[in-house]
């Protein structure tokens, strides 16, 4: 990805010689230090993005370090105001103000531009959400029923592994279609690289071991050791999309929620296993969370589940 595919070579003309390298720079940390996906790294690229395309016609000028580092607080609320203009909600204006702020760290620590108006500034306040797991069943009736959705027989095996891969080892999407055939596991455990190139080793069920077997088997293309295990119908690397595409099937033929989605596999996995006895600090370590508080909200989902539990059967007794 290069700095105009980050910004758009549009957006990028609006910033003068200095902003411009500053943004490029600050790319490649985001990319080598920071390690982050692809996926993220768009995303950054799309709130910056909408920042400068505020911010040139609201200043009348070419966006210059000298400019970013002037703004004030009426400057970025006004920004703020524009996006809930254009009908951003607040999740959106809040990761926005986040794609900012870092902006604004890497220029402190690095070109020693300082702008105290962006740590005064306050974002927007977000509803508090719980994750939505299937039930076991659903888990369950998913991974029985979404290699239906494909219309040839190697795909089918290739969806049931990925999915199985998701619910059995919880792992996100990206990390599944992310291991390489090296990566497939002979033991007990497989070795999985998480957000920031983070390792950690998971356990892996009989079942899973299969799954993923059945579909190396039935796979028509050659998989290259270091190349992808997941592959498309091409033979290149399998696009999310696929799976998300999937799934969609699959919820609508077994009547789940749209929360149903591949990530839902994941909270499944820790909120499955939370409800038979495990402690949260293995979970955490399963997960690859870096902070247990990303860990905790599982124990509100297994309240939450337990309190309607007792609720039905109370108000059947």
């Amino acid at each position: 990805m290069t700095a105009d595919t980050f910004i758009p070579e549009t957006l990028l003309a609006a910033l003068d010689a200095g902003a411009a390298d500053a943004v490029a720079r600050w790319r490649r940390y985001l990319a080598t230090e920071k390690r982050m996906s692809d996926h993220t790294l768009a995303a950054y690229g799309r709130d910056m993005g909408d920042f400068f395309a505020f911010l040139g016609p609201y200043r009348g000028a070419a966006i210059s370090l000298k400019m970013l580092a002037g703004l004030g607080v009426r400057d970025f609320r006004a920004f703020l105001a524009h996006r809930r203009g254009d009908g951003a909600g607040a999740r959106t204006t809040a990761r926005n103000l986040s794609a900012i702020r870092n902006f604004y760290r890497f220029l402190a620590r690095n070109d020693g531009i300082e702008n105290d108006a962006i740590q005064a500034i306050q974002g927007p306040k977000l509803p508090h959400r719980v994750p939505r797991p299937l039930t076991e069943e659903g888990a369950r009736s998913v991974l029985e029923t979404i290699g239906d959705m494909a219309d040839e027989d190697w795909v089918a095996a290739r969806d049931t592994a990925a999915v199985a891969l998701m619910y059995g080892c919880g792992l996100r999407i990206a990390e599944a279609l992310g291991l390489t055939p090296a990566d497939i596991p002979t033991g007990d455990t497989m070795r999985v690289t998480g957000k920031r190139g983070k390792e950690r080793v998971v356990p892996v069920l009989p079942l899973v071991k299969d799954a993923i077997r059945a579909y190396v088997a039935a796979c028509p293309y050659d998989l290259a050791v270091d190349g992808p295990l997941f592959v498309g119908k091409r033979g290149g690397a399998l696009n999310p999309r696929a799976l998300q595409g999937a799934m969609q099937k699959v919820r609508a033929v077994l009547g789940l929620p749209a929360s149903a989605t591949p990530h839902a596999l994941r909270h499944s996995f820790a909120t499955h296993l939370l409800s038979r006895g495990g402690d949260l600090r293995t979970i955490q370590e399963l997960l690859g969370h870096a902070d247990l508080k990303a860990t905790q909200v599982y124990t509100e989902v297994d309240s939450a589940r337990l309190l309607d539990v007792y609720d039905k059967a109370f108000r059947r007794a």
